[in-house]
């Protein structure tokens, strides 16, 4: 039986020893200040808070979910960025153009090992989903978000309602981004490869072969050839049937891709953000900073993983299919 690894020198043991008292004097310290402070254990809800508002918004009624104004607010800040990089093109760039450009250009030929002469297409479409989803993740850790807000009576209780929410904390804008994600592989492949790329979901024509083999056939002679004839058909039929059931399959995937999506970006940000408020509650903010660091980290793989998947499946999209070709 392995047991844990004991630093053999003094000097590692006194550095162990200090680091699990400099943990437990966060924790405690943590505690303190809470207890002085009088804070309640945060609130974690799984679902977006709705923020009461005193006037009306229109489809939303007098509240709005706390993860909207987020959503906005990281568009606002793509957009500043945009505008301010391109305001005053140069030839030779330098300060924020030069920084964006610099970024741009390595996504770009990030991208361009992957899909290659089709990155061209692909590239605004993936861009946007990487830039919409690092935005969100990272701003998501900046002071205020789920500390500043409301405070609002919940089933006898006063609990705080954040004004800000990461966006990807909710559901509702994971699905749609992995709605968007789906329908664009549908567009490009449609686009890419015209009516025939509908063959893939729908193959009813080698369920019709068997039938229209019929025409023109010699009727057999015989009770080989009878048999033969009757296997043949009955191989061709099956065949038909089954490749019927994988059109099916192909288009069910495609569904399940949505929700695959969705919950596995969700999943994950909102399990940092749970983390970041327990972290943030048993420890003071010192405790709390490579948690911090390690959601920077987290925030920018998800982003990259859903990046590199969207484009893959508009690379396979795009693909011609054998089956479907040779027809």
């Amino acid at each position: 039986m392995n047991s844990l690894p004991i630093p053999k020198s003094k000097r590692g043991r006194l550095g162990c020893i200090g680091l699990v008292f400099l943990l437990l004097g966060l924790c405690g310290s943590g505690f303190l200040v809470q207890s002085v402070l009088g804070k309640q254990q945060p609130e974690i809800s799984l679902a977006a808070e709705k923020i009461p508002l005193p006037f009306e918004v229109p489809l939303l009624g007098h509240e709005v979910p706390n993860t909207l104004p987020a959503t906005w607010l990281t568009m606002v800040v793509l957009f500043g960025i945009s505008t301010l990089a391109t305001r005053k093109m140069e030839l030779v760039p330098s300060g924020l153009q030069n920084g964006v450009e610099a970024i741009i250009e390595f996504f770009y030929d990030f991208l361009e090992n992957v899909a290659k002469e089709k990155t061209r297409a692909f590239f605004p479409v993936v861009a946007t989903f990487f830039f919409f989803i690092l935005t969100s993740n990272w701003m998501g850790i900046l002071p205020g978000f789920g500390s500043v807000g409301v405070w609002v009576e919940h089933r006898g209780e006063r609990v705080l309602i954040p004004f800000l929410r990461s966006a990807n904390a909710d559901l509702s804008t994971t699905i749609a981004l992995a709605l968007l994600s789906v329908v664009a592989a549908q567009y490009f492949g449609f686009k890419m490869l015209g009516l025939p790329y509908l063959g893939r979901f729908f193959r009813f024509h080698r369920l019709l072969t068997p039938f229209i083999h019929l025409r023109g056939r010699k009727r057999p002679r015989g009770r080989s050839e009878l048999i033969n004839f009757l296997l043949a058909f009955v191989i061709d039929l099956i065949s038909g049937v089954v490749e019927v059931v994988v059109g099916f399959l192909e288009l069910a995937s495609e569904l399940i891709k949505i929700l695959s999506f969705s919950f596995r970006l969700f999943g994950n940000i909102f399990a940092g953000e749970v983390l970041l408020i327990v972290i943030s509650f048993l420890f003071i903010f010192v405790g709390s900073l490579p948690f911090m660091g390690l959601e920077l980290f987290v925030g920018f793989i998800q982003a990259l993983i859903f990046t590199m998947l969207s484009l893959i499946f508009f690379m396979m999209a795009t693909m011609g299919h054998g089956a479907e070709e040779s027809h």
